[in-house]
């Protein structure tokens, strides 16, 4: 039975599994039936949890439905019999379950849907890691894939999401105290899936993912209510990017308001004209987007037919509360005249404030000259020439044909058709001379009285009015379709060079290198140099070099990027491109136009981060290689003052008694003496060999071979002389391991060796290993009396003691497993043992295997 409405969706949103996602659930039914709702339990999936079992209580439980599956019977949601029994609300578990085959739907959140199609509200449970959008970002951060998911959009369309929060640390205590998983599943849950960092990251995903949702909310909400104002739910700052020098000004102004209240977000908008064509450099636009990003803004780029407009119509889609604009670089005439974009976006603006602010351009103009011509000079003079010459031959030609033989209108349109000939040869200047002059002829031969410059009937001014006005509009129209012709070209040019760049560059090749080589290629230079140098007063050093012979030779084989571009011949002119104080390029052949230059600079722009990146990168590699050098060296000297000092002293004491004339030993005595030179004897050799290992490791005399290894050819002799006080528990078919067996298994003896001594006499060390995606991990666990929290940080440092009573402490035996390790690409970490003790955590990385198609799965 229906009841003619949609059933309403309640989500209870989790990070992990553990979180209380169902223990909520199970508080909201007791709640809903203490108000008098029917409210029954479709699914519910305990785990064995204590807690949630008992949650469930009196509530109302319908019987699962049992699918027969290869001889196994499983247990489903029972769709037919909650529909039948048709209560007001129902609570389905785990929405992203995959039904058994022979279900209704191959999912749960499908039969969801089947619930609320009939009228019945559902509340369900959900974890981040199992929306679809997000399974490649889990996969990233646990290196599990996940194989069940739901479509976002079944959770986006809920009614009400519950977020469901724990921090990491108090889940990772769950976990620990058994409340979420059976013993024996803790310890290997905690090595993989919950770990602190995962959890976390996790945590992130769902409040960024929840946050959207309630950004789309409140979206959704002022449409469905035509809100066409501004709700201030969170501060939001677009300022308005001309492109002009005043932009820096602009952006740094906004960013500062942006810091005095938390959350505010900023975004930068330029605006493009309708056309698309770029009417401000695009190396001035990235810089201006770097700088946006740099205060932590987002640039954006919007086309509109009206900047004003588009200004405020971005700002009200975005639920702006302000507008930065700058003072018009527009002369006071000029405002006057034609009005200011700033203004308009003020009166524009409604609600949202509006910022004006000043800066040096501010009503200085934006200058004359600022028109560029794409025509060249010849074509220039062609059409300053033409403007002159093609009007008098065309009424020579009129006049030898004869007034009477031809109307004035038809004098008019081909003088007219003159003027159209003179834009598309010299632009609109000489077009415009040209119909000034063209109405002087027509006004001295063709108006009546002819040969005066007056004329008789009023219709004719009028006709020779319109002629000089429609002569000059349509050289008007002829000149801008021949520059937007041009800038398109320009345009579409820089564009597939600098996309061709960028696909050199991060095709792995010599990046450096690639950048000079198509400049060469497309600007068809002789010679193109990458120089840097060491400071002010240092001599320029060649970072990359290319001669391109093609240009030598004048065929100007070059992209067409710029003017340019083709029959361009080496005239010896050599053109410097600054990258940054230290680094420039020189380009030699020819002399480079502007718009050329500009295109040159974005090259300069990408080739300066390929080197700051490449320097940084080679600062990381020796700051890692001085800090293994510290480290082993602190390592060493404290072995000279501790570890070696404690055997020798041993050896001595029992030689001395042992060589002592005062002293009689019976054979017993002796045996116990020399038993103990020996024991102390094989320390003493250990150690040495491990010192020795560092030492050569530290001046590269040897380096560790790293090979593809079992861990059965590692952890046997590794244990071997502690086999009594371990509990080991080792599965045989652990994937191969990419290390060197012989130190991997130094580390694994040192390790050991620590906790079998902070053991408590008679209590075993539990030694286990598991694998995940990318490594094993060992886990060797003692009862001992642990780790405080502040001292886990240096612990692996060398000599250091757990108190200043302490005789063992830590001394150097962790410190030389941890160089030791970091040597053969391993990691140790330490956690505490739940009940009290230490884990050491082994993880070395797993041999490649990119054929094998392992999926280890995810715990859930």
């Amino acid at each position: 039975m229906t009841t003619g409405r949609r059933g309403r969706l309640t989500v209870y949103l989790g990070a992990a599994p553990g979180v209380g996602k169902t223990y909520a659930m199970l508080d909201e039914a007791h709640r809903r039936r203490a108000r008098g709702t029917d409210v029954v339990i479709g699914l519910v999936e305990t785990h064995g949890r204590t807690a949630t079992v008992e949650r469930i209580g009196d509530l109302e439980m319908l019987p699962r439905r049992l699918v027969e599956h290869r001889g196994t019977t499983l247990t489903e949601l029972d769709v037919p019999a909650v529909l039948e029994r048709a209560p007001e609300v129902a609570l389905v578990d785990e929405l992203a379950h995959t039904n058994a085959p022979g279900s209704e739907h191959p999912k749960r959140w499908q039969d969801v849907h089947d619930l609320l199609d009939a009228g019945i509200d559902v509340v369900t449970t959900v974890n981040v890691q199992h929306l679809a959008s997000l399974t490649d970002d889990v996969e990233a951060i646990t290196g599990v894939r996940q194989r069940e998911t739901v479509p976002d959009k079944v959770v986006r369309e809920a009614d009400q999401i519950q977020l469901v929060d724990l921090s990491p640390e108090q889940l990772r205590r769950r976990l620990a105290h058994g409340n979420v998983y059976r013993a024996d599943q803790i310890d290997a849950s905690m090595s993989s899936f919950f770990r602190i960092g995962n959890l976390t990251a996790l945590r992130e995903l769902a409040l960024l993912w929840l946050a959207d949702r309630v950004d789309d909310a409140l979206t959704r909400y002022r449409a469905d209510h035509a809100i066409g104002g501004t709700w201030p739910a969170r501060e939001r700052i677009v300022v308005a990017v001309t492109g002009g020098p005043e932009t820096e000004t602009l952006l740094r102004r906004a960013a500062r308001i942006a810091q005095r209240a938390a959350g505010t977000e900023l975004l930068a908008v330029h605006v493009l004209p309708t056309d698309g064509l770029p009417s401000t450099p695009s190396a001035t636009i990235a810089a201006h987007r770097g700088l946006a990003e740099s205060l932590g803004g987002v640039f954006h780029t919007v086309v509109g037919e009206d900047v004003p407009t588009a200004v405020v119509d971005f700002a009200r889609g975005v639920n702006a509360t302000m507008i930065v604009v700058g003072v018009s670089r527009h002369s006071v005439w000029r405002q006057a005249l034609l009005g200011s974009s700033s203004a308009e976006i003020a009166r524009l603006s409604g609600a949202i404030d509006v910022h004006l602010v000043t800066h040096e351009r501010a009503h200085v103009g934006t200058g004359v000259g600022s028109r560029y011509s794409s025509l060249s000079p010849k074509r220039r003079a062609a059409g300053w020439g033409s403007s002159l010459v093609l009007p008098a031959a065309l009424t020579a030609v009129l006049l030898l044909i004869g007034r009477d033989d031809l109307a004035l209108a038809t004098d008019a349109m081909l003088l007219l058709a003159v003027v159209v000939g003179v834009a598309m040869i010299g632009g609109l200047w000489p077009a415009v001379v040209a119909a000034v002059v063209s109405n002087l002829c027509l006004n001295w031969f063709f108006t009546p009285p002819v040969g005066r410059w007056t004329i008789a009937q009023g219709e004719n001014v009028l006709a020779l009015a319109v002629f000089v006005v429609v002569a000059v509009a349509v050289a008007s129209v002829v000149d801008l379709a021949a520059r937007r012709t041009t800038q398109a070209y320009r345009a579409r040019a820089e564009a597939s060079t600098l996309a061709a760049l960028s696909r050199s560059v991060l095709s792995g090749q010599d990046t450096a290198q690639a950048i000079v080589e198509r400049l060469a290629q497309t600007f068809a230079m002789a010679e193109v140099r990458l120089e840097e140098r060491a400071d002010d007063r240092a001599p320029w050093t060649v970072v990359a070099h290319e001669r391109w012979a093609t240009a030598e030779a004048g065929s100007g084989a070059g992209s067409g990027a710029g003017s340019g571009g083709s029959g361009a011949t080496d005239d010896g002119s050599v053109t410097e491109v600054a990258i940054d104080d230290r680094h420039r390029l020189l380009l030699a052949g020819r002399v480079l136009p502007a718009s050329d230059r500009q295109v040159v600079e974005a090259f300069g722009a990408q080739a300066g981060i390929v080197l700051e990146h490449r320097r940084l990168r080679e600062q990381a590699a020796q700051a890692e290689v001085l800090e293994r050098t510290e480290s082993t060296r602190t390592a060493l000297l404290a072995a000279v003052s501790h570890d070696l000092r404690t055997p020798l002293a041993v050896i001595r004491t029992a030689v001395d008694g042992l060589a002592s004339p005062d002293v009689e030993l019976d054979r017993e005595d002796r045996d116990i003496l020399t038993g103990t030179i020996a024991d102390s004897t094989y320390r003493l050799e250990r150690l040495i060999g491990n010192l020795l290992d560092l030492s050569r490791l530290q001046t590269g005399a040897v380096r560790p071979v790293l090979r593809a290894a079992s861990l059965e050819e590692v952890v046997p002799i590794a244990v071997e002389p502690w086999l009594s006080d371990l509990a080991l528990d080792v599965p045989e078919d652990l994937p191969l391991v990419h290390t060197d067996p012989g130190l991997f298994e130094r580390v694994v003896a040192n390790v050991v060796s620590n906790a079998v001594r902070h053991s408590p006499p008679g209590a075993k060390v539990l030694f286990t290993a598991s694998a995940t995606r990318a490594s094993v991990e060992l886990r060797i666990a003692d009862a001992g009396p642990g780790v405080p929290d502040d001292r886990k940080a240096t612990m692996f440092e060398p000599f250091q003691r757990l108190d200043d009573t302490s005789v063992n402490g830590l001394g150097l035996g962790l410190a030389v497993a941890s160089g030791l390790a970091d040597a053969v690409g391993a990691r140790i970490a330490a956690e505490d043992t739940p009940g009290g003790g230490l884990t050491m955590v082994l993880t070395v990385p797993r041999e490649p295997a990119p054929n094998s198609g392992q999926d280890d799965g995810m715990v859930s």
